[in-house]
C-alpha cells in the first residue's frame, strides 16, 4: 500500500478514487508545525546562530501526526501532494522531517486542477521537495514572526494597538492615506448643462462638449445662464462620423482579479470568494461524482495551459461556430508576478454552469458561472460594433451624442448579456449634416465634487497587487486580520479606518516609515522570490533585514509616547492612588494607575439574584435566574444558588400532548393505550399514547396508487 498526503480532507475520497485500491490518501489539514514561541524574545529562533529556527506540532494536529505516522509505518511508500505554492512546499517539507522521510528521495506531486487527467500526469512525473522554495518560505515566516511579535508587543505597550505586520500595516496605510485624503476633501461648485432633442419619436440627451472654446466646464451659475441664453429653438447637426469599434473580452482570472469581479458583480466579501473557490478547487458531487472544478485558486498568472486552450478552442468551434475563435490573450505582466500557477479556469470546458448547477449552491454556481464565461470569452473573437456620433452647434455651443449597434456579437455570445455598460443608445437613427433638431429641454442643474469613494475589498485587493504588497494567498486573511483588530470597519465590503486604526497607521508611519513603505514591502517579496530561485541566501536576507530593524526598534521604545490612563475620578482602596480606565487582552478595565507597585483591579459589582420562588429538588436552597453568555448571544436559565456545592440546573420540560378520541387510530398491543400519529423530525409515525411508560411505535404503510 501507498499514502499520499494532502492538505485538505475533502481531495482525499476524489484522489483515492483516481488513484485506486493500492493507495491510501490522508490529509494533514495544512500545516503541521510552526515556530516555537521559546528562547529569547519568544520568537522560536536563535537569531545568533544563523537564525536557526525551532519547530513544533501545533497542539490541534498532534492527533493527525500520530495517524500519520502510523499510516506510515505500515505504507510501502509515502507520497507527498500538498498545494502547489510556496506554503504548500513548506508543509510537504515538514512532513517529510516529522513522518522521517528522506528528503532526497521522497516524491512530491504537483497537480493545479484535480482531474483524473491530471492527477495521472502528476504521478508519471512526480519530483522531490523543492528546498529552495522551502527556504523561501520560512524565512518569510522568520521576517513576520520578528516583525510580529517585536513591533505588536511595542506598539501594545505604548498604545495598546494589537498587533502590526509586514504585510498589513502597509496595507493599513494605504486605507488610511485614503480615508485622511477623503476627510481633507474640500467639495467644488459646477454646473451641468442638461439640453435634449426630438430625433423622430425618441428624445435624445446631448453632452455639453464646448462653449465658445473654453471647454466644457462651467464652474459658476452665470456661466451656465449664459449657456442657456445661447442655446436656440432648434440646433444644426455640423458631423456625422461612422466607425466599428470592437472590444476584447478580458483575461481569464487571477486571485486579485477574481476577488475584484466578485465583489462588483456578486457582492461576495473576498475571503467569502476564497472560500467558495477553495470548496470549487478540492471537488463538488456532481452526479455521484467527486471532482474539482476549477485549478488552483491561488495565482498571479493569467496563463493558459496549452491542452486546455486546444479543448476549449474545440469546444468554442463545435459550439458556436469557427466565426467566434479568437485567441489567446498575450500574458499579463503585474508587479512581481511569479507565474508559478495557471489562471483560474475551469478543469473542464464541457462542464457548462448550467450542466452542474443542480449540484451547487447558487453562491457556488455564480462564482463558478463567472470564472467559466471569463475563460471562454477571453479566447473568442471580440464584439464588434457600428458606432455613429452626432455632433451638433449652435452659437457657438457644441453637444455631441453617440449611438452604437451590435454587429456582431463575439465574446458576448456566452456571457449572455452585455459585460459591460455602454452609454451610447443601442440603435442608428437615420440623420444627416445640416438636419435641424428641435430642442425640447434646456435646463442647468447646480451640482458640487464628491469625496473620493472609500475604498472596497476589491479595491485594496487590486492595490495590494498593483504595488507588490503580499501574495495571491494573503490577500483575503490581510483583510481579515485588519478587521479582527478593529483597525478598519468593514460594512458590506466597504472598508473605513477606525480611531485605533488612523493612531496605528500614524505612529508606524512615524517611527517606522520603511515597515509601511509599501516599495519596502514590495522589496522584501523580490529578495524572497531571489531565495526561491537561488539568487540569494537565506543568510543574507535575515541578517539585513533583522540587525537595522531590532535598532528601530530600541530608539522606537526609548522616543516613542505611551498612551496616558483616562482617569476613573476614583481612588485606590490599597494605596490611595488615581483609578484609571486600562486596556487589557478581554477589554477595558479599572485598574491602579501605580501600577506594578500596586496591582489592584476593581471587580465588577455582582448582579443581585433573581429568586424564582421555587426550591431546588436536590439541596433544597432557593432556585434562581442565571445568565449564559456565547459569543454575542445571551440567554438566561434557572439553576441552584448553592452553586458550585450544588449544580442543578432546571431542564425545560414540554407539556404532555393531549390526545383525543378523535386522534386515536387503532389499540396499542403492548398497553392499554392508543397508536396515534406523531411527528419527528420530517418522520411520521404511529406512536403510543402512554408514552415514555409505553414506548410501542409502527411505521405507516401508505397505499401505493394504481
Amino acid at each position: 500500500m501507498k499514502l499520499v498526503i494532502v492538505e485538505s480532507p475533502t481531495k482525499c475520497t476524489t484522489i483515492k478514487r483516481y488513484l485506486g485500491e493500492d493507495y491510501e490518501v490522508m490529509a494533514s489539514l495544512g500545516h503541521i508545525r510552526d515556530l516555537a514561541t521559546s528562547g529569547r524574545g519568544g520568537l522560536g529562533v536563535d537569531v545568533e546562530n544563523g537564525f536557526l529556527p525551532t519547530y513544533i506540532i501545533n497542539k490541534d494536529k498532534i492527533n493527525v501526526v500520530n495517524q500519520l505516522k502510523e499510516a506510515t509505518s505500515k505504507a510501502d511508500e509515502v507520497i507527498l501532494a500538498t498545494d502547489p505554492d510556496r506554503e504548500g512546499e513548506a508543509i510537504a517539507w515538514h512532513l517529510a522531517k516529522v513522518l522521517n522521510l528522506d528528503i532526497n528521495t521522497t516524491k512530491r506531486l504537483e497537480f493545479h486542477e484535480i482531474t483524473r487527467v491530471s492527477i495521472a500526469e502528476a504521478m508519471k512525473s512526480p519530483r522531490t521537495i523543492d528546498l529552495n522554495l522551502v527556504e523561501s518560505q520560512e524565512t518569510r515566516r522568520i521576517v513576520d514572526r520578528i516583525i510580529g511579535f517585536k513591533l505588536s508587543t511595542l506598539l501594545y505597550k505604548k498604545m495598546h494597538s494589537r498587533s502590526a505586520g509586514r504585510v498589513q500595516s502597509a496595507t493599513l496605510k494605504i486605507i488610511n492615506d485614503h480615508e485622511l485624503e477623503i476627510a481633507q476633501f474640500v467639495p467644488e461648485e459646477y454646473w451641468n448643462i442638461l439640453c435634449a432633442v426630438k430625433l423622430g419619436n425618441h428624445d435624445i440627451n446631448l453632452d455639453l462638449v464646448d462653449y465658445l472654446g473654453k471647454g466644457k466646464e462651467v464652474k459658476t451659475e452665470s456661466e451656465a445662464q449664459d449657456i442657456l441664453n445661447h442655446i436656440p429653438e432648434t440646433i444644426k447637426i455640423v458631423s456625422v462620423k461612422r466607425d466599428i469599434r470592437v472590444k476584447e473580452s478580458k483575461e481569464p482570472f487571477t486571485t486579485s482579479t477574481l476577488q475584484q469581479e466578485a465583489f462588483a458583480k456578486l457582492k461576495f466579501k473576498t475571503s467569502k470568494t476564497q472560500l467558495i473557490a477553495q470548496k470549487l478547487y478540492e471537488g463538488i458531487n456532481v452526479g455521484g461524482e467527486h471532482m474539482g472544478l476549477i485549478t488552483y485558486m491561488r495565482t498571479d498568472s493569467t496563463r493558459l495551459s496549452p491542452t486546455f486552450v486546444e479543448r476549449a478552442t474545440n469546444f468554442i468551434r463545435e459550439t458556436f461556430g469557427e466565426e467566434y475563435l479568437g485567441h489567446q490573450k498575450k500574458l499579463r505582466q503585474v508587479s512581481l508576478m511569479q507565474d508559478a500557477h495557471e489562471a483560474i479556469r475551469p478543469s473542464s470546458n464541457h462542464r457548462t454552469p448550467e450542466s452542474v448547477k443542480q449540484y451547487l449552491t447558487n453562491e457556488q454556481y455564480q462564482l463558478y458561472r463567472l470564472i467559466y464565461n471569463r475563460t471562454i470569452a477571453s479566447l473568442m473573437k471580440p464584439k464588434k460594433e457600428e458606432v455613429l456620433v452626432v455632433t451638433l452647434e449652435a452659437n457657438g455651443v457644441t453637444f455631441k451624442c453617440e449611438f452604437a449597434r451590435t454587429v456582431f456579437k463575439g465574446y458576448e455570445i456566452v456571457l449572455g448579456k452585455d459585460d459591460e455598460e455602454n452609454n451610447a443608445y443601442s440603435y442608428l437613427p437615420d440623420v444627416n449634416e445640416g438636419d435641424e433638431l428641435v430642442v425640447i429641454k434646456k435646463e442647468k442643474e447646480q451640482k458640487f465634487t464628491q469625496a473620493p469613494a472609500h475604498y472596497s475589498e476589491a479595491k485594496v485587493v487590486k492595490l495590494m497587487e498593483e504595488v507588490g504588497i503580499g501574495r495571491p494567498s494573503t490577500y483575503a486573511s490581510t483583510i481579515d486580520t485588519l478587521r479582527s483588530r478593529k483597525y478598519v470597519d468593514n460594512a458590506g465590503g466597504i472598508m473605513t479606518i477606525t480611531e485605533q486604526g488612523g493612531r496605528t497607521a500614524h505612529v508606524l508611519e512615524k517611527y517606522f516609515p520603511e515597515i509601511v513603505n509599501a516599495k519596502y514591502t514590495a522589496k522584501m517579496e523580490q529578495k524572497l522570490d531571489n531565495v526561491q530561485e537561488g539568487s540569494d541566501s537565506r543568510l543574507k536576507v535575515l541578517s539585513d533585514f533583522y540587525y537595522p530593524f531590532i535598532k528601530e526598534i530600541e530608539k522606537a521604545n526609548e522616543i516613542m509616547y505611551k498612551d496616558d490612563d483616562q482617569p476613573t475620578g476614583k481612588m485606590c482602596p490599597v494605596c490611595g492612588s488615581e483609578l484609571v480606565y486600562k486596556q487589557g487582552k478581554n477589554g477595558i478595565f479599572i485598574g491602579c494607575s501605580n501600577y506594578p507597585t500596586c496591582k489592584y483591579i476593581e471587580k465588577e459589582p455582582k448582579k443581585e439574584l433573581k429568586y424564582t420562588g421555587e426550591n431546588c429538588p436536590i439541596c433544597g436552597k432557593p432556585l434562581v435566574e442565571r445568565e449564559k453568555v456565547k459569543g454575542k448571544t445571551k440567554s438566561t436559565f434557572i439553576a441552584c444558588s448553592g452553586y458550585p456545592t450544588c449544580t442543578y440546573i432546571k431542564q425545560d420540560v414540554k407539556p404532555a400532548p393531549k390526545y383525543s378520541e378523535k386522534d386515536y387510530v387503532k389499540k396499542c398491543p403492548d398497553c392499554d393505550g392508543f397508536l396515534v400519529k406523531k411527528k419527528k423530525g420530517y418522520q411520521t409515525f404511529l406512536g403510543c399514547t402512554n408514552f415514555p411508560k409505553c414506548r410501542h411505535m409502527e411505521k405507516i404503510v401508505r397505499k401505493r396508487s394504481k
